[in-house]
């Protein structure tokens, strides 16, 4: 896999799964970035300057969506079902179109969770291996419409990413 130095976090800065993964690189030092809407507009009001993301000549999403695509080595893409809807199943179709890498990972709630956290992470790290991904954009819902999406999000980024939680979890 590739450093983890060396891996920049893009997204698009909306709340829920995007400002997920930009709390997951702020917390652990990674590098971040993307593009936002003009005015840094978001569900819950003007994005935080912490974020360091890009301002787009839109205030709409898809253009900083199209941005964000075109400007990453591969999208993950979180989901609370294999059904996509709005702005992430947009997200997903701009990869596809693109011939872009594009990883789907589904949250399954219920007593399987752990499984699923350590599945989803193992398809991600062998994503991220296979693919060279140096700059991974993270997509998915925004917090109005899964709100318990980001735990499942950080889960899987440290599973995925951080050395520690990888031991940890062999060790199990």
């Amino acid at each position: 896999m590739n450093s983890l130095a060396s891996l920049t976090i893009v997204s698009g800065g909306q709340t829920g799964v995007d400002r997920a993964a930009l709390d997951f690189a702020l917390r652990h030092g990674l590098p971040h970035g993307g593009w936002c809407p003009r005015g840094r507009r978001a569900e819950d009001g003007v994005l935080d300057a912490r974020y360091q993301l890009q301002e787009s000549t839109s205030r709409k999403y898809a253009q900083r969506t199209k941005w964000n695509v075109r400007d990453s080595d591969g999208t993950v893409v979180f989901s609370v079902g294999r059904e996509l809807s709005g702005g992430t199943l947009f997200t997903y179709q701009l990869a596809q179109q693109a011939d872009a890498p594009v990883l789907q990972l589904v949250h399954q709630q219920g007593d399987r969770e752990s499984q699923n956290v350590a599945a989803c992470a193992a398809s991600l790290r062998g994503f991220v291996s296979t693919y060279r991904i140096q700059k991974l954009n993270v997509a998915g819902p925004r917090a109005s419409q899964a709100p318990d999406l980001p735990r499942f999000v950080e889960a899987v980024l440290s599973g995925a990413l951080l050395p520690s939680s990888t031991a940890r979890a062999h060790n199990s």
